[in-house]
């Protein structure tokens, strides 16, 4: 993998196949070894930019980040490669970070694709889904709690197994404490009053059944963007790039080209 250098923090990405450059941005506590469908699919029309965000994957790990620390990182990572314009593709922590640069560098911006998302945070979706299932989480551990969580977060389990193995198996696993400090630097945002300035050509799709980030918030966020499009996929959780992988890229492919 590739290594640019920003403010003594090393940051690794993936690039491959020729054409219009897909910017593709991980979730919380994954990497770029996430998007081995995605890379696979797209590089054969597209030239295919997967970055692991600072705290995850190969790249470093410093003690403490923010939001704005993984938008400034994937803009420097666009001036790096000399990209006049990108697509870019984020799946929940990946669509805030998406958000913010097509925010921040609207002319950089040609499509965006913001998956499993929401516009703002005020506690960490766990912290969201445990309190909107009391019933259900009130009493139990923080590891029964975990345990328990799996099937209000995603639809399809079987699918998730095999990805999170796949994944696994090419990836460097984050730490307890480092999992900490990623899920803080997500914790609170809020981009709701900036919307309305993005000028990418916007697709948001959402899971029916995603607990994390309930499909009304995807919904919320796509309403708020001038002409964004709104998908909610029936049979997904906060994975619709997983649990209807192909449905997905279709879809995508459909969109960006």
């Amino acid at each position: 993998m590739p290594v640019f250098t920003r403010n003594e923090i090393d940051l690794y990405y993936e690039d491959s196949g020729e054409g219009q450059p897909l910017l593709l941005l991980h979730g919380l506590t994954s990497n770029s070894a996430m998007f081995y469908r995605e890379m696979e699919f797209f590089k054969k029309t597209r030239r295919v930019i997967a970055i692991d965000s600072r705290g995850h994957g190969n790249s470093s790990r410093p003690a403490q980040y923010t939001l704005q620390d993984h938008i400034e990182d994937a803009l420097a990572l666009i001036s790096h490669l000399t990209l006049d314009t990108v697509d870019i593709l984020g799946v929940s922590m990946g669509s805030y970070i998406a958000q913010g640069v097509a925010i921040q560098a609207a002319t950089k911006v040609n499509k965006l694709v913001l998956v499993a998302t929401k516009s703002y945070s005020e506690k960490a979706s766990l912290a969201e889904l445990f309190d909107r299932y009391p019933e259900k989480f009130d009493g139990l551990s923080i590891s029964e709690k975990m345990n328990a969580s799996t099937r209000y977060i995603y639809h399809n389990q079987n699918k998730i197994r095999e990805w999170n193995k796949k994944t696994a198996e090419n990836s460097r696993l984050l730490t307890i404490k480092e999992q900490g400090i990623a899920g803080d630097a997500i914790e609170i945002f809020d981009f709701r009053s900036q919307l309305s300035t993005i000028t990418a050509e916007t697709l948001v799709v959402s899971g029916k059944h995603d607990g994390l980030n309930p499909s009304e918030k995807g919904r919320e966020t796509a309403v708020a963007i001038p002409d964004a499009t709104f998908m909610e996929f029936k049979r997904s959780g906060h994975a619709p790039n997983v649990e209807q992988d192909r449905l997905f890229l279709g879809v995508t492919e459909n969109f960006l080209d």
